[in-house]
């Protein structure tokens, strides 16, 4: 099949989705600030324009924590996270290491800001689902939308993987990605538990988001191998659409079908 499932270039782990989704952003960060710069124009509000929903503090506070996060970002993928110091980063900032600190109270806060380290990628992505539509299901048709439409958190955008191999040669932030990978597996298992009625004590829904969680990872570490090597986006999106086919192919009815959605259950977001 053509499918390559890397070893020693990116191991298959739970947090490679939250790696993915935060390096991303940090790419995208950076395009905005160079659009602004460039062009005048705020990439939330448009050009020179302001709103009534956020309030020119507000604002200003937005742009100063995107401003520290893309030039602390910017120096780590140089020099490595290790070897840059907050006093560095706040003076390529040009802020104070307290102002640093009162938006990102730890250094890994820089690289893994909370609001965009969620752990809560599967449970939603479940969660959300249509009537009719089991759990794998809902996992693999959010995966292909995102490949088909080139998403910038599978990694399909230029700059993405200097970044990546930024987080993944720090220990402290790999050991912070570690767990929330857990957490992302133990928060899809609560909802498939709540969702299928099952017995606190059963341990199929635990089983069941541990194997999507697998695979979600394997479609990371998949793109990551072939980023390594090089591919491009369209190469990247043919990788994981020939993954995808595998997966679904490989996976057996039990798993595919498992807490599919009643027409009479709603949502639970």
């Amino acid at each position: 099949m053509g499918v390559l499932v890397p070893g020693e270039v990116l191991r298959v782990s739970p947090w490679l989705g939250i790696a993915a989704i935060v390096a991303a952003n940090a790419v995208s960060r950076a395009a905005a600030k160079r659009t602004q710069d460039h062009f005048g124009v705020d990439s939330k509000n448009g050009v020179g324009s302001t709103t009534v929903v956020e309030g020119l503090r507000e604002r200003k506070k937005r742009r100063t924590r995107q401003h520290i996060s893309q030039v602390a970002t910017s120096l780590f993928v140089q020099r490595g996270f290790d070897q840059v110091t907050i006093a560095e980063v706040a003076a390529a900032a040009e802020v104070s290491v307290n102002t640093v600190y009162n938006y990102f109270p730890t250094k890994e806060d820089l690289v893994l800001p909370p609001e965009e380290a969620s752990p809560q990628r599967l449970a939603d992505i479940v969660r959300a689902r249509p009537a009719g539509q089991s759990a794998a299901a809902a996992v693999l048709a959010q995966l292909r939308a995102e490949v088909a439409r080139r998403d910038r958190k599978l990694g399909l955008s230029p700059g993405f993987g200097p970044v990546l191999a930024m987080m993944r040669a720090a220990p402290t932030l790999l050991a912070r990605l570690e767990d929330l990978g857990g957490q992302m597996t133990e928060a899809l298992a609560a909802v498939l538990t709540e969702e299928t009625g099952a017995d606190p004590q059963d341990p199929l829904p635990r089983v069941v988001a541990h194997q999507l969680g697998g695979l979600h990872s394997l479609v990371y570490a998949e793109l990551g191998a072939r980023l390594a090597e090089g591919a491009d986006p369209e190469e990247l999106a043919e990788a994981a659409s020939r993954l995808l086919d595998a997966i679904e192919h490989a996976l057996g009815d039990d798993l595919l079908t498992y807490a599919t959605r009643r027409e009479d259950q709603a949502c639970s977001e």
